[in-house]
């Protein structure tokens, strides 16, 4: 019994701070003390500037010769292509609108690990966890944001020529990516920033995740959360339950245990991306579904993740 509640207290201490921050976000958009141009401008805030820089701060404070395992970036790759086609023949059986089918497959697979993955790292794991968190991230973004673009397009034939060249920019320029790019050779040939730089860079990278939670609160939609259909629920069962289990089961099979087996169920875990809604918006999907899909995935979350990781304290697998 005691390591049971021992267990339940560990997992409340990673989850609840985090989720405690969105709540209070949905709740500050009530009152009316967040509105949406706040949220737009400071979700803008987030994604060019401070994640950025706290994933470049990671990474370049890390020796990346002694704390980079290929392997698990490789794992994460090969899992999601996996999901990927499993979702592919899933949404022929699950979905019947064919136009839909891409946005199914995005909200199934593509996960909020930018925020909320992260912030889970950070209650976890601390600063030990995060190095490895941002260089999974930078890999996982260029995955996503791919195969995103096949799965809306095959589902609309008609506009598979007008994806490509913007998402390709949008890889190119994704200020996460250079963040990481920029990173690495701060990281393998030991350099650092001047003390005045650093600095600044921590007030920067230390706003992130609070800000980042309180947006995506606010940007819940309750009536998306009414409207949700079959498909949305079906891509939620698949984000939130089905795949995670999976692949966090291959993890631990392959020999994977602790902080990197942590690591990789909290992103596999992580609800669907705000993004995946942008992009289907962007390529005339089905943008109420992708709303539900991310509304649902980012408020069933705190109990599976919840879940998740008192059985992973209580096994003593991490």
């Amino acid at each position: 019994m005691d390591a049971l509640l021992h267990s339940l207290s560990a997992t409340l201490q990673i989850t609840a701070p985090v989720f405690i921050i969105v709540f209070l976000g949905v709740l500050f958009k009530q009152w009316c003390w967040l509105d949406d141009h706040f949220v737009r401008v400071a979700s803008t805030l987030v994604f060019r500037v401070t994640l950025p820089t706290l994933v470049f701060l990671n990474i370049s404070k890390t020796n990346l010769q002694e704390s980079l395992d290929p392997s698990v970036l490789l794992y994460a790759s090969v899992v999601t292509l996996i999901s990927f086609f499993f979702l592919i023949w899933a949404a022929r059986a699950l979905v019947s609108v064919p136009a839909d089918r891409g946005v199914f497959i995005q909200g199934s697979f593509r996960g909020n690990q930018g925020i909320i993955g992260m912030a889970l790292v950070a209650n976890q794991f601390g600063e030990a966890g995060l190095p490895m968190a941002s260089l999974l991230l930078g890999c996982l973004i260029i995955i996503y944001n791919i195969l995103s673009v096949i799965a809306l397009s095959a589902s609309q034939p008609e506009r598979a020529g007008m994806g490509w060249k913007p998402v390709l920019m949008d890889i190119l320029k994704n200020p996460l990516i250079l963040s990481v790019v920029l990173a690495l050779p701060f990281s393998y040939f030991q350099w650092t920033l001047p003390p005045l730089l650093l600095k600044t860079g921590t007030y920067f990278s230390g706003m992130t995740l609070p800000l980042a939670l309180l947006c995506i609160g606010a940007s819940l939609s309750l009536k998306a959360l009414r409207a949700s259909s079959l498909a949305s629920w079906g891509a939620t069962a698949m984000k939130l339950a089905i795949l995670p289990v999976l692949m966090t089961w291959g993890a631990w099979y392959l020999g994977w245990t602790g902080q990197t087996l942590g690591i990789l169920f909290l992103y596999f875990a992580s609800p669907t991306a705000a993004g995946s809604f942008v992009m289907a918006k962007a390529m005339g999907a089905n943008g109420p579904l992708a709303a539900n899909i991310v509304a649902l995935t980012t408020v069933g979350s705190t109990l599976t993740i919840t879940l998740g990781v008192f059985f992973l304290h209580w096994l003593q697998l991490v």
